[in-house]
Parts: C-alpha cells; sequence; structure tokens
C-alpha cells in the first residue's frame, strides 16, 4: 500500500494541545490514530520531529500498544472480545457470521480498505456479552441479527455517530448493593469530613480503618500514602489506576460510570493528605466511551470547588486531575507499567526498588490506587476509621465488590462485607450447578465444588474482584488454552521466562488440543509453571500460570481423556509440510519422503 500523505493541518493541533510534551506521545498517538485512521511511518516521523524525538521512540510506543496501528486497519476497526466468557456466550459464532457476512479473512482489511475485524483480549463488558468493539467503542449484548444491521451499517459508510443509541448503551447490573453502591451521597460531603479532620487526622483515620488496596495485592492504603508523604520530592502525584485489563472484572468501569465522583474525592483526599497537588486517572482505551462524561463531571467539580485551587475555600489545598488513555495493553495494570506509560513509553514493568511512593511518575514520590480504594477513602473520611474497620473481617476490612459473570442467571455486581462465602456469592448470582470459580482473572486461582465454603477474605481467597463461573457443561481444558493465549499475546516481552514461557505453554496446550500430547506434554506444563512463576520480572509472568496449574491439579480428568498417546509425539508433521515442495518439484517416489530409509538418511 502507497504511504499515507502526512497531514500537518491535523496533527499539529493535537501536537498543541499537548504543549509538544513527549510525555505525551501516547495520548498524541490516539489522537492521531483517531483523525487519520492509522499511524503511517510519515505520520510517526511528523511527529518525532515535532516532539525533538527520535522516531524510533514513537515506532516503539506505536508496536508496543495493541490497538495502535502502523498499517492501515480499515475505517471500521472491528475487535470482537475473546475473554472465555464471551466466548461462552457465543462469540466466535457471531464474529465467524460477521466475517462471512463481509467476505473477509480475519484480521485482513477489505479490498476497499473500509473494514477490518479481529480479536481482542476482553472489553470490560463480560455481565453483557458477547461484545465487541467499533474503533473502540463497546456493543454489547451482540446477537446474529445485530451483527447483520452492523454490517449493513459499515458497507453503508454510516459515521458511528449515527448508528442506534442503544448499540453503545452499556448498563451498571448491579445485583447486590452494600456500604459503597448502596450508601446516598452528596458531592463533596467526603471532602468536607477531611478538611475538618486536617491532614494529619485524615492520615489517622486511615491508619484506624485498616483500609486495604482492592486492586489485588492488597497493600495498606495508609502505609502506601504514608511513604508517598515522607519521601524527598518537588511533586507528588496521585494515580488512580482505571485500567481495569483482567479477564471477568467490569467493578471499575460501573464505578466510573456512575460512581465517578467518589473517585475524584478518594483521589483530592490523598491528595490532602500526602501534599500531592496533581493527580491522574489512567483509563482503559476499551473504555474510552466514559472519557466525555469523566471530563464533564471533573468541570463540575472545578465549578463547585471541589477541585483546582482552594478547595473547598481551603487556601492551599490545590488539587487537580487528568485523564490520560491506554491503548491495549493488559500488562500496564501493574503500577511501574503503568508510570511508564503515562510518560509516554511503552508500558513494560520497572525493576523494583525504587517504588512509585518514593520514585514513581517523573521519579517523583507517587501513589498508585485502584477505582475501587479510592472510592472507600470517602467511606472512611465520612463515618471514620473505626467504624470502618467494623465491618468485614479482622483482617479484610469494609466491603468487597464482586464482578460476576459466566454460567449464573444474573451476571452482574455483588457488593459483600469481606468474609462472604463464595458458595453464597454463587447462590445469589444463580449459579446452581457450578462445577468451577475462577477467581480474580485469568491470573487468578480456580476453585473446586469443595471449596466454596471458603470466604473471600486477604487471609482466604483473595480477590482483585472476579468470579468467572463454569457450569457443569463447560470444558475447562478450553477455558486454560484461552489463558495461556491471552497470557501469550499480553506478555510485554521484556524477560525470558514469561515471553518465551507463555508462548512454549500455548503451542503445548495446542498441541494437546489436536490430539497429539503425551504425558510428557503434562509434566513439560509442571516445568514451565515452576519457572515461569518463579523467574518472570513482573506480577503478570509470575501469576500467568496459576489457573493452569489449579486446573491440572484439581481437574486432572481435563487433561487426562487428552493424553491418548502413550509415548512423545512430535507436533509437527515435517513431511507433510513438505509435500508441497515435492508438487512443485514433481517428486512422489520413497525417497521423497522423511520416514523412507530411517536410520539411512534423507534423500531429498
Amino acid at each position: 500500500m502507497t504511504e499515507a500523505i502526512v497531514e500537518p493541518e491535523v496533527l499539529e493541533p493535537i501536537i498543541a494541545r499537548y504543549n509538544g510534551d513527549p510525555g505525551n506521545l501516547l495520548q498524541i498517538l490516539i489522537e492521531a490514530q483517531n483523525a487519520l485512521d492509522w499511524l503511517s511511518p510519515g505520520t510517526q516521523g511528523f511527529i518525532a520531529k515535532s516532539l525533538d524525538i527520535p522516531v524510533t521512540h514513537v515506532a516503539a510506543v506505536v508496536q508496543f500498544y495493541t490497538h495502535l496501528y502502523d498499517t492501515p486497519r480499515g475505517k471500521y476497526r472491528v475487535l470482537f472480545s475473546h475473554n472465555i466468557t464471551d466466548r461462552m456466550a457465543g462469540s466466535p459464532t457471531l464474529m465467524a457470521h460477521m466475517l462471512k457476512r463481509l467476505k473477509l479473512k480475519r484480521g485482513v482489511v477489505s479490498d476497499d480498505g473500509l473494514v477490518s475485524v479481529g480479536k481482542t483480549s476482553c472489553t470490560g463488558m463480560c455481565d453483557q456479552g458477547p461484545a465487541l468493539l467499533v474503533n473502540n467503542r463497546a456493543i454489547t449484548r451482540l446477537t446474529l441479527r445485530r451483527i447483520d444491521e452492523i454490517c449493513d451499517l459499515i458497507r453503508a459508510r454510516a459515521p458511528l455517530a449515527n448508528w442506534p443509541a442503544h448499540y453503545f448503551r452499556v448498563e451498571d447490573n448491579i445485583e447486590r448493593a452494600d456500604m459503597l453502591l448502596g450508601s446516598a451521597y452528596a458531592p463533596g460531603e467526603a471532602l468536607r469530613a477531611a478538611i475538618a479532620c486536617g491532614p494529619t487526622g485524615m492520615m489517622a483515620e486511615m491508619k484506624r480503618s485498616n483500609l486495604r488496596g482492592r486492586g489485588g495485592a492488597g497493600f495498606t492504603t495508609a502505609v502506601k500514602w504514608e511513604a508517598c508523604r515522607d519521601a524527598p520530592g518537588d511533586e507528588r502525584y496521585i494515580v488512580c489506576n482505571a485500567d481495569e485489563g483482567e479477564p471477568g472484572t467490569f467493578k471499575d468501569r460501573v464505578l466510573l460510570q456512575s460512581f465517578a465522583e467518589r473517585v475524584f474525592e478518594g483521589m483530592a483526599i490523598a491528595g490532602y493528605c500526602t501534599g500531592a497537588r496533581k493527580g491522574l486517572i489512567y483509563l482503559r482505551g476499551e473504555y474510552t466511551y466514559l472519557r466525555a462524561p469523566l471530563e464533564a463531571k471533573l468541570s463540575d467539580f472545578r465549578r463547585n470547588r471541589l477541585l483546582g485551587m482552594g478547595i473547598c475555600g481551603v487556601p492551599g489545598f490545590d488539587f487537580d486531575i487528568a485523564i490520560h488513555l491506554g491503548a491495549g495493553a493488559y500488562v500496564c495494570g501493574e503500577e511501574t507499567a503503568l508510570i511508564e506509560s503515562l510518560e509516554g513509553k511503552p508500558g513494560r514493568p520497572r525493576i523494583r526498588p525504587p517504588f512509585p511512593v518514593t520514585c514513581g511518575y517523573k521519579n517523583q514520590p507517587t501513589v498508585v490506587n485502584n477505582v475501587e480504594t479510592l472510592c472507600k477513602v470517602t467511606e472512611v473520611a465520612i463515618h471514620g476509621g473505626l467504624a470502618y474497620a467494623g465491618t468485614g473481617t479482622r483482617q479484610s476490612a469494609g466491603t468487597k465488590i464482586i464482578s460476576v459473570s459466566g454460567d449464573v442467571e444474573r451476571p452482574g455486581l455483588y457488593e459483600y462485607p469481606f468474609g462472604v462465602r463464595v458458595s453464597q456469592v454463587l447462590e445469589d448470582a444463580g449459579a446452581y450447578d457450578a462445577i468451577a470459580v475462577q477467581i480474580s482473572g485469568a491470573a487468578g486461582q480456580c476453585l473446586t465444588p469443595q471449596e466454596f465454603g471458603r470466604r473471600i477474605a486477604f487471609e482466604d481467597v483473595p480477590t482483585s474482584g472476579s468470579f468467572m463461573v463454569f457450569g457443569n457443561n463447560r470444558d475447562l481444558f478450553e477455558a486454560a488454552l484461552n489463558y495461556a493465549h491471552f497470557f501469550e499475546h499480553e506478555s510485554c516481552g521484556f524477560c525470558t521466562p514469561c515471553r518465551v514461557g507463555t508462548a512454549l505453554i500455548a503451542r503445548i496446550l495446542e498441541k494437546i488440543h489436536s490430539g497429539h500430547g503425551a504425558r510428557y506434554e503434562f509434566n513439560e506444563l509442571n516445568r514451565l509453571h515452576q519457572l515461569i512463576s518463579t523467574s518472570s520480572h513482573c506480577g503478570l509472568g509470575t501469576t500467568a500460570t496459576n489457573a493452569l496449574h489449579d486446573i491440572m491439579t484439581k481437574f486432572p480428568t481435563v487433561f487426562d481423556r487428552r493424553l491418548i498417546r502413550r509415548d512423545f509425539e512430535p507436533g509437527f508433521d515435517l513431511d507433510a509440510a513438505l509435500a508441497r515442495a515435492r508438487e512443485v518439484a514433481g517428486r512422489d517416489d520413497a525417497n521423497a519422503h522423511l520416514d523412507a530409509h530411517l536410520g539411512e538418511g534423507v534423500d531429498a
């Protein structure tokens, strides 16, 4: 394809809007692609020259993020969610139907340059799937009829703004509410309560609350804040991690859609306690549709003096928030990778120490908190630390929001005090024949029915917030294969154990799936699990094989019925692969086949 013409009149205003700051490179690239459909070498060169940075750096960023394209992908870029729950709901059939209607192959742009159709890891719409993205806009509750309608709109070249509004409707699906989801809330209430305590007093309330991070690691929030406050630095930053990329998790989507004021106030209170004056929300690219309403709410907050200079009329209490978009990289959920991405770089995790609380964004002290954690801060401010700590368990204070999807009658959000049993969640969601529950997404653990009596708490079953439920008609091997492809795709490539190990696991599982597996492959999977989980650079690698190992050990029959070969069998048929060469050479005699004279060499 010929090189696209560089359009300075399009690019210059975008670059100017970001003050020509190389730290905003990712945001500039996202906007440039939205305007031009793809990022041609010429476009990348123009941006590099304008920002006075090497074009190789621009290219590295473009190539790192899944939703940035250095080759044309069409005016309409359709991506079906490849998450296991979407697949269970029928997304492969729907995708095949669209490809047939549009006369396309997956990943190939149509001859007229209009459309391409591919897959993406997870859209965060697991409670209302199957789902897809069109130019990063989510469409939920897909059916064959809706696919036909979408194909007709694409062929008619209808702008997305003219598509039926109900296509893009995203429901909250709150099925059980408690302290956070079920309480009345007045904007500014938490901020005024924190101001009444003062920065030191509010920090003391945070300590009394024993609030722990809701992103999965469970680090005590007050300890993180104190470390940031006390670290030397010219500036401090509060970062909201809204890169909710874990398959099966969608709680942060709902909080940002319907409870954003709590997120903003939680960030401002964190700034009040630590001395930070600026906050950043890192919003995953799949949630781009939330940006405009979030910006509108931020403007309301500034107008009402809940953000900006002199918040609530308090001199010196200055704090404001900016939104940065991601572009399709699961690894950016790791806090140091997220910071790298905020700085306009490929989102590869940093070596730690130093930790972000002492050396984070722009090498300054930085707090990175999860969306749900920041909402919980407002509860502590309003009700006090001791009252907050009175809910839940001794080591797990407060409530937990759980995203439930899969084989359940009522998928959606469920909020419980910590300590709730897994069986209670399943009963409430209508999961009456569950054979397994995947906790905390692909990186979490898989529970058997014998474990459904366990409790959701940091001291028993910790969770970042998702239940993917599998009924008695499901094959858990398919889930394991899906997770393997997910981690192979999402590995940032920085370290060898993860980069090579996840690819090897995917190939081995594909071999078993094709009927060529033996006990050798099973043992090799165990060996790779030990290697990857103990040698990888960051949390993505160390948790990449958790679910696979659980399925192998807790559900052995899933593999036993597939390991039908007694001895090792090559997964690649070299003789068959040479069939085309024999055809071209006009050779089909015995000596042209690899197994003609074993032990005597091969005449080919």
